[in-house]
């Protein structure tokens, strides 16, 4: 089989021939239709100081099962987290991170809403938003972003407001319900809002905190770290919330599954609506990590093995 790898940091991607992965006990072996490109493996192809696995959101056909897997077996549709190579034409993936993908829906319907909702939905629901205040989303063209907008929208929010790096994303963060759409390097970020859901971190942390309105919550779940001062907490009485999916995933499954069923439902509802911002070849998986570090993406990139 086929999957892609690369030797040295910042080295660059290739495909190789392997022989198939034989799926362990509680683990699934899923023939990859669909395999979402996310900023953390980008970050961490550019700065881990060993090369790791391409691992992330894939979807596909169980074609075989490990000892113990209960909930699914050969033939099944499924879609989750892989820990190890996923940029492959088989992964191995653990029953514990697995869904199954309802009728009437795709692969890479599956990578764009299940993994990417489920940090939206969760950071939206961390920050706990009252009917009718105000929420602001960083990052607000991404595969977490653009849907995170649409969830608070569908939420019950007053106002909503995107940030992004580039002016030119504007028209399409409005197409999701945004009320308005701001640019990082802007002098203000308008009215301030009760709500920030932080996807990018850094520098970028204190321009989102001083756009909260008194009493007003930044949800932080960026992997680009970043450092919040106290004192710019005291003033306005604000709070800094971390959110982690993973978490979510392993300490509180139950949360994990409801959150799963009510993405699906808006899907098949049609008030959430997940964008692909482009579909690459396995060979072209270079490609698609150039487009999310140039952060030129509207919705999200998927390789397609």
């Amino acid at each position: 089989m086929r999957r892609v790898r690369y030797g040295s940091p910042r080295g660059p991607l290739f495909l190789e021939e392997v022989p198939a992965p034989r799926p362990g006990p509680g683990e699934l072996l899923v023939r990859c239709e669909a395999v979402g490109v996310t900023l953390p493996v980008v970050r961490k192809v550019t700065e881990a100081a060993e090369p790791i696995a391409l691992g992330g959101e894939i979807a596909g056909e169980v074609v075989a099962v490990g000892a113990g897997v209960t909930r699914f077996r050969a033939g099944d549709r499924v879609t989750g987290l892989c820990f190890g190579h996923g940029y492959a034409d088989l992964a191995v993936l653990q029953e514990s991170m697995a869904s199954p993908i309802p009728g009437g829906a795709g692969c890479v319907d599956a990578v764009a809403l299940v993994r990417s909702g489920l940090v939206a939905l969760g950071a939206l629901r961390a920050a706990r938003p009252a009917p009718g205040e105000s929420v602001l989303v960083t990052a607000a063209a991404s595969g977490v972003g653009h849907l995170a907008v649409q969830l608070a929208r569908i939420g019950g929010a007053g106002r909503v407001v995107g940030a992004v790096s580039d002016r030119s994303k504007a028209g399409f963060v409005r197409s999701l319900g945004a009320d308005d759409c701001i640019q990082y390097g802007d002098d203000g970020w308008g009215e301030p809002v009760d709500c920030v859901l932080d996807a990018v971190g850094g520098d970028l942390l204190t321009p989102a905190l001083a756009a909260l309105a008194p009493h007003g919550r930044l949800v932080a779940y960026s992997s680009g770290g970043g450092t919040v001062r106290a004192y710019d907490l005291l003033v306005g009485a604000k709070s800094v919330i971390g959110f982690q999916m993973a978490l979510i995933a392993r300490g509180r499954p139950d949360t994990y599954e409801e959150w799963r069923r009510e993405l699906w439902r808006l899907f098949a509802e049609g008030a959430l609506k997940p964008a692909v911002h482009a579909e690459f070849p396995l060979e072209e998986a270079a490609k698609a990590h150039e487009v999310i570090e140039s952060r030129a993406n509207l919705g999200k990139v998927v390789l397609r093995p």
